[in-house]
């Protein structure tokens, strides 16, 4: 017999191990009668500073002539648990000539591989950019002051953009989706916990391991990788696929999951030229804000600031500003400020953190929602517009390089330039202090004017004292849609192409990506009969 217990408190010096004993006892039986359990979540509760705990929900089995000795029949946090399934498709019928491509090989083109080829299809996947061992090489010497190279950088290349971006694992949807790709991640070297944590988190260091492990048990299966190879053209003829041309030859295929990232512009381009529908849609664009981790950790934490059970504190934040909502997203405790660059003669910021979150400064981004409306230009690429015109400004301002643009926030708040060398994480070798209201739309300066001072009380003076600003953040989401039917998944212009994953405007970080992209391959498997 299965039961769910919900609202197990676990005090920050107990020990996990101790939870056996506390069902047992929430349950009135004997620690020797569960036969199982396992942790379904564990959250922090941080509201009051003299009662920080843990609670968890559990599942665990126990046997059925332990069922009569409950004392719990009435209690509403326990009760009997049947966990809804993963699920998968038997075989379309639909023969495939070729096997299925996959363009990119981040976290919807990787999931998209890795289950089709579990399901027997031998999907090829082509990535514009390098092995991610050969990255981390290409992303250090850019770092250490190195030219940008197009291919092989923080945004393109094996595992796309998550594999900098922290490694943050949230998502709002849940289900056995959403589960199974928590467990695929753990088997690839993740930790077991990212399976049930409230917000689990591998970092920036982690995830290149979890990558090349995916990418190896893809290929075990069946499944191929091509690095360096860019798609160039697709094949279409009478509205349906036949190939994709690339720069390492043309590759016959009537199935292809296009899988970009919301960074490969050039790839729009190519959609446009074939006359592939494609649409703007809204996305963010604003700022990094960074302080000392300390100040958050005292904020949330109190006296237990500090604690090896609490780590580094985050937090989350939204106000209503200057007639639009101003909000933070990917805040990296312990995290570091990244160029998130991609095309020479631009520069973007973003963040990420490390496993340990061990760096003393916090960051967040904090943006503004841009809608296709407000970039005064009714062109499908609009909103890829906005974001270079003002990516170019921010690599002008700082004199034509990749010094992150920064300011601190009471000099912004005044538009003031900043003067001398800022306290900053910044990954790459220099700032530069610089008056961003110079280089960001006016919409994002005043909701930063008239939004920074109501978040800095909901953190009690602690969010703008020693804070400092650097942007633009402008890639936090996809500022074009290509649609797709919502029952098929594919492009209404041309059978077999599919749309998937951030790129196409349909997710938003690694889970909701990978979750895409699974079901994208599902969509796949039901309509298709393996490849012979």
């Amino acid at each position: 017999m299965s039961l769910k217990i919900s609202n197990l408190r676990l005090e920050i010096d107990d020990r996990e191990e101790d939870l056996p004993r506390r069902v047992a006892g929430r349950l009135g039986i004997a620690p020797g009668d569960l036969l199982r359990w396992r942790i379904l979540r564990k959250s922090l509760d941080a509201r009051r500073h003299d009662d920080l705990h843990f609670m968890y929900a559990m599942e665990v089995d126990i046997p059925p002539d332990a069922a009569g000795r409950l004392a719990a029949a009435s209690d509403p946090d326990v009760r009997a648990f049947e966990p809804e399934p993963f699920s998968w498709p038997p075989p379309g019928d639909r023969p495939l000539e070729h096997r299925p491509v996959i363009i990119g090989a981040g976290p919807a083109g990787l999931l998209a591989g890795y289950f089709l080829a579990e399901q027997g299809y031998r999907p090829l996947i082509l990535e514009r950019g390098r092995a991610v061992k050969d990255r981390v090489a290409d992303v250090r010497r850019f770092d250490a002051g190195g030219p940008i190279d197009p291919e092989s950088n923080y945004l393109f290349g094996e595992g796309g953009a998550g594999t900098f971006s922290d490694g943050k694992l949230t998502s709002r949807a849940t289900g056995p989706d959403v589960t199974r790709i928590l467990e695929v991640l753990a088997e690839c070297h993740g930790k077991p916990s990212i399976i049930y944590e409230h917000r689990p988190h591998l970092g920036s260091n982690r995830l290149p391991l979890v990558v090349r492990t995916l990418r190896r048990k893809l290929e075990a299966m069946g499944g191929e990788v091509i690095f360096s190879c860019r798609a160039e053209d697709l094949d279409v003829a009478d509205g349906r696929m036949r190939g994709v041309a690339t720069s390492s030859g043309y590759i016959p295929a009537e199935v292809v999951i296009l899988a970009a990232g919301h960074s490969a512009r050039d790839t729009y381009g190519l959609l446009l030229r074939r006359g592939i529908p494609i649409a703007a849609k809204p996305f963010q664009f604003g700022v990094r804000i960074e302080q000392p981790q300390e100040q958050i950790d005292a904020v949330r934490y109190g006296g237990r600031s500090g604690h090896p059970a609490l780590g580094a504190a985050d937090y989350g934040l939204s106000v209503r500003a200057g007639g639009c909502d101003l909000f933070t997203f990917c805040m990296c405790a312990g995290g570091y400020v990244m160029p998130s660059v991609s095309e020479p003669g631009y520069f973007c910021t973003n963040g990420m953190s490390e496993s340990r979150h061990d760096s003393p400064y916090a960051n967040s981004g904090l943006v503004v929602t841009i809608d296709p409306a407000e970039t005064g230009s009714r062109h499908p690429l609009a909103g890829v517009h906005f974001q270079q015109r003002f990516e170019r400004m921010a690599y002008l301002a700082a004199g034509r390089s990749y010094a992150a643009p920064i300011q601190w926030v009471r000099d912004f708040l005044r538009a003031r330039p900043s003067r001398g060398k800022l306290p900053s994480s910044y990954s790459r070798v220099d700032t530069v202090p610089t008056d961003l209201n110079a280089i960001l739309p006016a919409k994002v300066c005043e909701a930063l004017v008239r939004g920074l001072p109501a978040m800095d009380r909901r953190l009690q003076g602690s969010f703008l004292r020693h804070a400092t600003l650097t942007g633009p953040e402008a890639r936090g989401s996809s500022p074009v849609r290509i649609p797709r039917d919502p029952e098929s998944r594919q492009s209404p212009a041309v059978a077999g192409l599919y749309p998937c994953g951030e790129g196409a405007g349909f997710a938003g970080g690694i889970i909701s990506a990978a979750v895409d992209g699974l079901r994208t391959a599902r969509a796949i498997a039901a309509a298709f009969a393996r490849p012979g």
